[in-house]
């Protein structure tokens, strides 16, 4: 059974059509899955703390109903370095249209990879697992399969791709921790299950995996009827 909090963040998302990122986040990690450390803030000063609590630099995104593809609308900065300029994006931000805050986060490092659900009419919920990041349509390397995913499912998954070399430690380069990545991939088919119903798609892009981890660097669900967006 999904647990209530879920339930009540796509409840609220539905005037918007698709789940704000902090949102979307919050929501992930009460699915089982691994988030960066992050702030949701209309406060500079309270950011600033946060990012100083958790050390520099960190990732900054601009908040609004008003803007889904924050990248293309200038919406995100990575790498800040100081107080000073955070507080210098934070009013850049502020000035968007619909403002609502600033998420903060940890800055993360791995290799890139996209996780993402579809809901087919005809066969139902389908995932995704490919190359993530910017190299996404250029590698165009992903792998299908219908949910719900085994631990079979998740191995055959990543086995199918073509970067599973990179994956696995390429030319002594350290392997993605692919326990944790098997571990999220069913995890977000065991979400994806529950609330099918309620959603179009989700895209994690990135998911970014290391020896230690594989966290959602970058989240968007689109609840159902919203597939225009």
């Amino acid at each position: 059974m999904l647990k209530k909090e879920i339930m009540e963040i796509l409840s609220s998302s539905r005037r918007t059509g698709w789940v704000l990122e902090p949102e979307a986040k919050r929501l992930l990690s009460l699915a089982g899955m691994d988030t960066p450390r992050f702030i949701w803030t209309k406060k500079v000063d309270q950011g600033i703390r946060f990012a100083e609590e958790i050390g520099f630099p960190v990732v900054g995104k601009v908040v609004s109903p008003k803007v889904i593809h924050k990248s293309d609308q200038g919406g995100v900065e990575v790498g800040i370095g100081d107080g000073k300029k955070l507080n210098e994006t934070f009013q850049r931000f502020s000035q968007v249209e619909g403002f609502a805050g600033m998420l903060i986060e940890e800055v993360l490092a791995g290799m890139e990879l996209i996780v993402g659900a579809k809901i087919d009419y005809q066969f139902g919920p389908v995932i995704l697992l490919g190359i993530g990041g910017i190299w996404t349509e250029i590698y165009r390397d992903v792998i299908l399969r219908m949910a719900p995913l085994t631990e079979r499912d998740t191995d055959a998954m990543i086995g199918c791709l073509k970067a599973r070399p990179l994956l696995e430690g390429y030319r002594g380069a350290s392997p993605v921790n692919l326990k944790e990545l098997k571990r999220l991939l069913i995890a977000f088919s065991d979400l994806v299950m529950g609330i099918e119903n309620l959603i179009e798609s989700i895209d994690l892009n990135p998911v970014i995996c290391s020896s230690e981890r594989c966290a959602v660097a970058d989240a968007r669900i689109i609840l159902r009827g919203q597939s225009n967006l």
